[in-house]
């Protein structure tokens, strides 16, 4: 069994908050397998997490417009109707983490993040201005899972990585933290993050 844990750290993106690009395009984009190809070709997974990584939307968008001028309405939305992809947070996975902050626990943020959508999702969801800091990726140029980010993380907060626990929705990013040292478990759902934090002995 692991020692005990004195820092808490969450990912965001479907762990407290909602994220679904297909959200806005469903409406934007209502044939199916043109709205597939869409984002298999034009705004890929790949190209957002670039935005993740610091490069802004002016330049991400430019790059895709080049190559594909005719999509360029459908492209400057991705960014424009950014805010739908994030319609609502998990109130029980947020009830989790206010309570940990409410019993005394210290509990920190890491998430692949661009800048600018961050600030957003913070005026959005003002309970993301409750634990005591964040690292988002957009803003240090770092992505999970790169065991720097974490490393640089608990640099900046001060944390023990061996008495650190970091919950996040992708295994990759999960075995990301483990590479640097923190315990870590995988979010499905509030109810298995209940149970998983019992199991290092922290009541929630």
């Amino acid at each position: 069994m692991a020692g005990p844990i004195d820092h808490i750290v969450f990912d965001i993106g479907k762990v407290l908050i909602h994220y679904d690009p297909n959200l806005p395009y469903r409406r934007l984009i209502p044939d199916d397998a043109e709205r597939a190809w869409f984002f298999e070709n034009v705004c890929t997974h790949d190209w957002n997490l670039e935005q993740d990584r610091g490069r802004s939307w002016e330049d991400a968008e430019a790059l895709l417009v080049e190559q594909f001028p005719e999509k360029e309405e459908q492209i400057r939305n991705f960014r424009r109707y950014w805010h739908e992809m994030v319609p609502y947070a998990y109130e029980d996975s947020v009830s989790i983490m206010e309570g940990l902050i409410d019993a005394g626990r210290d509990v920190t943020m890491l998430t692949n993040f661009a800048a600018d959508t961050f600030r957003h999702a913070r005026e959005m969801y003002p309970f993301l201005n409750k634990p005591r800091g964040v690292t988002v990726s957009g803003e240090i140029k770092l992505i999970k899972p790169d065991v720097a980010i974490y490393q640089k993380h608990a640099r900046d907060f001060g944390l023990a990585p061996e008495a650190t626990l970091f919950i996040d929705d992708s295994l990759a990013n999960v075995e990301g933290a483990r590479a640097a040292g923190w315990q870590a478990v995988h979010f499905t759902g509030a109810e298995k993050l209940r149970r998983d934090l019992s199991s290092f002995g922290i009541d929630a």
